[in-house]
């Protein structure tokens, strides 16, 4: 159809949460000059229109999901969420009597369309007005002496009737008249059980044939009709049209369209049958019904009074549309006809004139569709596509609204023209003029007044859709570059995943130096960070770096404690480097706990780029269902890449002071100020007192070695340590990752001298044994690598410094093929035998020296010491 352009007045506009209003809860209702409206929220207002004025602001324990007017009664009826159903009384409504005169005709507008508070006192609803409560409840509906309500059970949705009380009454429902159970699926995500609210709510509407009369004067509720009889006996059967019962017609958030008859229901509570023949099901729209109504699609015969629907309307939220009307077949006989179409989605609410029109809004804007077509459909002359009966296709006008999110049909529009009452997604509360009657505006003399509002309105609808048109265009815009940022982390990903064999594309690197920040000597660990891939590490991207001591490398429980450095990479092009400079102690104790463990990795927020994309959306889409991407992603999402992992040992943080190497002269940071003193004030030619002399004078160094074949160690080293003796190159490949390596291979040494980072001696020392009664062919020359230093745990760490590296070595010469000598296996297991009977002795001197006293203990910790060192210097050989 070809309708007239609406004429828009805006009214007022209320509070709406960031993103504007989702559709399915708020509600506009209208009773002569005052406007019921809910936007969702826990609030109701009710707004007079004539004065442009708010009457009163109600607040409710929680979210309201629907309302119901009854104008005879002056009640308003209330469904608020997980609470139940509340009546309020229009004569108690407290009204403002104070107007602000300086506010014009849309003095309650601001200038986004936004009132920040309500001008007049919120009203805390009393609990004394919960009429019916039931937190499973999701909608209701009003008619007559009945109050009809749906819930959710935990498996089906049950509908029950209730007795409403008579005027002046108590208005508490009475007793319970009738219940069924409708057949359903599983209730969708978010219903009851759950803290966030339902995305579709049932829809309820109640029909009446002709000859229904309410009695007493009790009136309709806000959403019934009344339909012809030829239609109401083919939808609902022969027994509803001879009862004149009123009908419930409920549609399900599944889609299905099904019927109760009000009296048959009541009916059987007192006689039970069978509880399936009490609900019809009339279709099934396979979308979420959100609108039910009836229309009429022929004009009124001039002995009609009232107006009689004969066609009856259901709406799916994707656009899915139901039209059923009574038809003549072939054989002359009174058959419903029955056609679905398809119109623009989603739908977000709609609305029936009191013609043959369906306005629905959807997110592009309000469209109007016409079923109406000339003749008579009660004729059994005509045929399918003949006049009188439904159109084959409906062909949507659009109306150039947006944004709507609930529509209401009002009734003080002139004749032949419709006027609807409508609340934006901005929370603008307006009225749509239609005339279909108007004719071309003829060249008149406008006043300044009527052009500046005309002006206004114009300038406002551009606004609303240049700011829809700004919102889409940046979300897209986030999701694009969202999308890009997630093609450049997959390429890199695959890039390090598929490189584990040979050099990777993007490594880290890491090296150890002492160097002196604040007048102290700290050994600090060097990153550097290379791309050699052809991808850049844009925004997003970080080079996480974790430093586990030796202390806590042991503690499972106790691994979070771990220190995590977190470095932004910031455009790190194919060939760029990054370097990061970490500082590894000593600490405040003046203490470093060697090894210590430096992890790389790098790690790219998905927060940061998708959780962005993600939340700017249009408000007038659907909303989004469970089973999407929720649109805050948890703070640890992201994707982590390990680039290396490397111990920093005791080998790699001595210091050489005897052969000069930079940042070696330092004093010893752990030593206290007061021994410092103490010290240079000493007796020239006095023996210098504290616990490092006293052990140094009393107690021997501790020593531990290891025998290596000569064999291993030069087939392992020939290529890179030719020309040089076997004792250098074994000292040089220890001392590889040292600064000091340069000046051992420049002097060709095989003993050397460190200071630990606490201040003790280690000495190294290399020299070639030859291992006797080994093997049958003969001696085996070996070389013998010795670890000296008066400080036990010192001695221990390097110790083990030099296993760690031995192991690398016998693992990586084992895979190439190399096989040992053959050997005696009962030297062997000769010397098995006798490092067990010292491992069994140390057992025994550890029992006896707890239960000795001070004195005779003497004697057994020596044994224990002596014990040790022979545990220390095995005569064991790798091969």
């Amino acid at each position: 159809m070809a309708g007239p352009r609406p004429r828009v007045e805006y009214l007022a506009g209320f509070c709406c949460p960031l993103g504007g209003l989702a559709a399915g809860k708020p509600r506009v209702l209208c009773h002569g000059a005052e406007i019921f409206l809910s936007t969702g929220s826990e609030l109701v207002y009710v707004y007079d229109r004539e004065g442009r004025l708010l009457i009163a602001v109600y607040k409710f324990p929680g979210q309201v999901w629907h309302l119901e007017l009854l104008a005879l009664r002056k009640a308003l009826y209330v469904l608020c969420a997980r609470s139940g159903i509340y009546c309020l009384s229009l004569d108690q409504t407290t009204r403002s009597v104070s107007r602000d005169e300086e506010d014009g005709g849309d003095d309650q507008d601001s200038e986004d369309g936004q009132v920040a508070e309500p001008p007049v006192p919120v009203i805390p609803v009393d609990p004394d007005s919960c009429v019916l409560p039931d937190a499973s409840l999701h909608a209701f509906t009003v008619l007559d002496d009945v109050l009809i309500t749906l819930a959710l059970g935990p498996t089906q949705w049950k509908m029950q009737l209730f007795k409403r009380p008579s005027p002046g009454e108590d208005p508490r429902p009475g007793g319970q008249i009738g219940e069924v159970e409708l057949s359903t699926c599983t209730p969708p995500a978010g219903s009851q059980g759950e803290s966030t609210a339902p995305h579709f709510l049932p829809v309820l509407c109640c029909a009446s044939p002709p000859g229904f009369r309410t009695p007493l004067g009790h009136s309709w509720s806000s959403g019934g009709v009344m339909l012809e009889g030829a239609l109401f006996g083919l939808l609902f059967g022969a027994d509803a049209a001879l009862l004149e019962s009123p009908v419930v017609l409920c549609g399900l958030p599944d889609g299905q369209l099904c019927c109760v008859i009000i009296k048959i229901l009541v009916t059987s509570a007192s006689a039970p049958g069978d509880p399936k023949a009490l609900v019809k099901i009339l279709h099934h729209l396979e979308e979420p019904v959100v609108f039910i109504g009836a229309l009429r699609t022929e004009p009124l015969a001039e002995d009609m009074e009232e107006v009689h629907c004969n066609c009856l309307v259901a709406l799916g939220h994707h656009g899915r549309t139901l039209a059923i009307k009574a038809s003549w077949d072939e054989a002359g006989h009174l058959v419903p006809e029955l056609r679905e179409y398809s119109v623009p989605g989603p739908v977000l609410c709609a609305a029936c004139d009191r013609s043959s029109h369906v306005y629905h809004s959807t997110s592009a804007g309000l469209r109007v569709v016409d079923l109406a077509q000339e003749g008579s459909p009660l004729d059994p002359t005509e045929r399918d596509g003949a006049p009188g009966s439904l159109p084959s296709v409906l062909y949507p006008d659009s109306l150039g609204v947006c944004s709507l999110v609930t529509l209401c049909v009002s009734s003080n529009a002139p004749e032949g023209s419709t006027e609807l009452l409508a609340l934006s997604a901005k929370g603008r509360l307006m009225i749509c003029r239609l005339d279909p009657h108007d004719e071309a505006p003829q060249p008149s003399r406008v006043t300044s007044a009527k052009a500046g509002q005309k002006i206004k309105q114009l300038l406002s609808g551009i606004g609303t859709v240049s700011e829809r048109v700004s919102s889409l265009k940046k979300a897209v815009d986030q999701r694009d570059k969202a999308l890009t940022c997630l093609n450049e982390v997959m390429n890199v990903s695959c890039a390090l995943l598929s490189s584990r064999e040979g050099p990777r594309p993007i490594s880290c690197t890491v090296s150890t130096a002492w160097s002196r920040l604040q007048l102290q000597d700290v050994l600090v660990a060097t990153c550097l960070l290379e791309n050699s891939s052809g991808f850049s590490l844009d925004r997003g991207w970080a080079l996480c770096i974790q430093v586990l001591r030796s202390s806590r490398a042991l503690d499972l429980d106790s691994a979070s404690s771990a220190v995590t450095y977190t470095i932004p990479v910031d455009q790190l092009g194919p060939g760029g480097r990054r370097e990061v400079t970490l500082p590894l102690g000593p600490g405040e104790d003046g203490a470093l706990d060697l090894p210590v463990t430096v992890s790389c990795a790098l790690f790219y927020s998905l927060r940061e780029v998708v959780g962005r994309a993600l939340t700017p959306r249009d408000p007038f889409k659907d909303p989004p269902s469970a089973e999407c991407t929720p649109i805050v992603l948890p703070e640890q999402d992201g994707v982590c890449l390990p680039l290396s992992e490397h111990t920093v040992d005791m080998l790699q943080g001595l210091r050489f002071p005897s052969l000069g190497v930079p940042h070696t002269q330092a004093l010893d940071p752990a030593r206290d100020p007061i021994h410092t003193f103490l010290g240079t004030c000493r007796v020239p030619g006095s023996q210098p007192a504290g616990p490092e002399s006293l052990r140094a004078k009393y107690l021997p160094p501790s020593v531990a070695t290891i025998k290596v074949s000569a064999e291993l160690l030069r087939a392992a080293l020939r290529d890179s340590h030719a020309g040089v003796s076997l004792g250098s190159a074994t000292l040089q490949w220890l001392l590889a990752e040292n600064a000091a390596t340069d000046i051992v291979k420049a002097q060709e040494l095989s003993s050397v001298q460190g200071v630990a980072p606490d201040g003790t001696d280690i000495h190294l020392i290399i020299r070639e044994v030859t291992v006797t009664d080994l093997c049958p062919a003969g001696p085996i020359q070996a070389m013998e690598i010795q670890v000296e230093s008066s400080s036990l745990a010192n001695m221990c760490r390097a110790h083990h410094a030099i296993v760690r590296r031995l192991q690398r070595l016998v693992v990586e010469q084992a895979a190439r093929g190399s096989s040992p000598p053959d050997l005696r296996l009962q030297y062997l297991h000769q010397m098995q035998a006798n490092h067990e009977t010292l491992l069994r002795e140390v057992q025994t001197l550890r029992d006896r020296l707890c239960m000795e006293d001070e004195a005779s203990s003497c004697a057994t910790a020596q044994r224990l010491l002596q014990v040790y060192r022979r545990l220390r210097s095995p005569s064991l050989l790798l091969l």
